[in-house]
């Protein structure tokens, strides 16, 4: 039991950083360090671009919605009563006469 309690006790203190073999243990720390870095780095721009995804599905909804109204007002504004109401300031009435439809023949 007594060396479990020195080797806690040595761990604790630090032993293992300044011992003569210490420096592969500097090693393996140092490692440790480099790759809790990089991963910190790369939650980061995880997360950016995730954000950034948002953002652009956001902003995609919006102009979809847009077109969906400027489509509905153009629809509107196509209708046959909706152009009369426009011209009748004009003075221009619909034709009393249906039109005629003109036929082409070609000789070869």
């Amino acid at each position: 039991m007594s060396i479990i309690k020195s080797s806690i006790y040595n761990l604790l203190k630090g032993e293992f950083l300044v011992s003569k073999d210490s420096f592969k243990n500097w090693r393996f720390i140092l490692f440790v360090v480099a790759l809790l870095l990089l991963m910190i780095a790369s939650s980061h721009s995880s997360d950016k671009k995730v954000m950034e995804i948002a953002r652009l599905n956001n902003e995609l909804k919006e102009l979809r919605a847009e077109f969906v109204d400027t489509r509905s007002i153009s629809m509107k504004m196509r209708l046959e009563s909706t152009v009369r109401k426009k011209v009748v300031d004009l003075g221009i009435k619909p034709s009393e006469q249906p039109p005629q439809v003109i036929k082409v023949i070609s000789k070869k």
